[in-house]
């Protein structure tokens, strides 16, 4: 009986490599549900992000005892990415990982201690969301269920018990402060588009331009009437149709896409076309699939930057936590170690049961005290001396 886990993530695997396995919603639930039936799994979760995702996977013992699962997984996965296909060794970028390292991994994930921008807070967000999906589709059970609760509560604790998120910097936040920069630090008097607006990373990026004085603002929406997004109406935003964005390329000054768009919402060729203004200008990339051609880069005066390029951005905010993040690391042992004590507990109770029938008969037989000796015995016989000095410093009377 175990969890396993299959990561894709930015530290180990480039924007090209990332944006094979960004599954939709749709087909998360899918996978999620091959890996189940064909994969043997008892349960799983799949969480996909910008920068990463991540397969978490739970086995019961009958399962778990046959060979190659993580094989088996990494065949099912691959063949329902197609990756293997456009890349031939995708392979070297995937990561495995096996219960108590599976546990630390999702928590460190979820407080945001293993993000391109440490201690960001939407990934808990993100997290939540796919833990939520599986659970609708009917894929996370009880073992997933409460190691994504545990992992929930550990992150809102550090969240709240340190100063990891007290200044807390996202990619979306990332996006403006590298126009900013471009611009000389300020985006007063610019002309700024945000494509992808009403999506969760693109609400961010206007909430952060809502705060600076005297830019112009505008969002694409696929239908201006029906809007009712808060993110999106406000007196310092205009809307604009998405069919007619390229009208606007020219006046824009910085351009930030940031949606859940299978193909490229900004395409080199028609960018150029209406580009007839010859003006520095900022293009930010911050959707995985891509969203915006990047033949655009090589355009005069254009400064052009993806998700792998805020990375530079990133670490400059994260040298600056490192205290924060040793408080929270101390913290997510304490989660680890109580999510792995109820495991094994859950895991253990046939077990116990089992024991618990054997000393009522043997206390029938010859009382409650040679039930306890015998009981004892058969521990000190069957476990490793580290087993048995853990078992009897146990034994200890607690602390009042």
């Amino acid at each position: 009986m175990s969890i396993r886990l299959i990561s894709i993530s930015h530290k180990t695997a480039p924007l090209e490599v990332r944006e094979l396995f960004a599954f939709t919603k749709e087909k998360q639930a899918e996978l999620e549900k091959i890996l189940i039936d064909e994969g043997g799994a008892a349960e799983s979760v799949i969480i996909a992000t910008c920068n990463r995702t991540e397969i978490y996977t739970y086995f019961d013992k009958n399962q778990d005892k046959k060979k190659n699962v993580f094989t088996r997984l990494q065949e099912l996965i691959l063949r329902e990415s197609g990756a293997a296909a456009v890349k031939e060794d995708v392979s070297d970028y995937l990561r495995f990982y096996q219960d108590r390292k599976a546990v630390n991994h999702l928590f460190s994930v979820t407080a945001g201690l293993d993000s391109m921008v440490v201690g960001e807070d939407q990934i808990l967000g993100q997290v939540k969301h796919a833990h939520a999906l599986a659970q609708e589709a009917g894929n996370s059970g009880k073992y997933l269920n409460t190691l994504f609760r545990y992992a929930v509560t550990c992150s809102k604790k550090i969240k709240t018990d340190t100063d990891l998120s007290k200044t807390s910097v996202s990619t979306a936040t990332l996006a403006v402060k590298a126009a900013e920069e471009a611009f000389g630090g300020s985006l007063a008097g610019k002309n700024v588009m945000v494509i992808g607006g009403t999506g969760q990373i693109g609400g961010i990026v206007l909430k952060n331009l809502y705060s600076l004085k005297g830019l112009n603002i505008y969002s694409t929406i696929r239908n201006v009437t029906m809007t009712h997004d808060a993110h999106i109406k406000s007196e310092s935003n205009t809307l604009i149709d998405y069919k007619e964005r390229y009208d606007y390329i020219n006046a824009m000054d910085v351009i930030i896409s940031a949606t859940a768009s299978p193909h490229y919402t900004l395409t080199g060729t028609k960018v150029k076309e209406h580009m007839t203004t010859d003006k520095p200008r900022v293009f930010v990339d911050l959707a995985v699939p891509v969203d915006i051609e990047e033949t655009i880069a090589e355009f005069p005066h254009t400064f052009f930057y993806n998700m792998d390029d805020l990375e530079e951005l990133a670490e400059t905010n994260n040298r600056a936590k490192k205290e924060a993040v040793c408080q929270a690391g101390e913290i997510l042992e304490e989660f680890e170690e109580d999510f792995m004590r109820w495991m094994i507990f859950q895991q253990a109770v046939p077990r116990m049961q089992e024991v618990k029938h054997w000393m009522e008969e043997e206390a029938e037989k010859k009382g409650f005290g040679k039930a306890i000796d015998k009981l004892f015995y058969r521990i000190r016989e069957n476990a490793s001396p580290e087993e048995l000095e853990a078992f009897v410093e146990n034994l200890r009377e607690p602390e009042k």
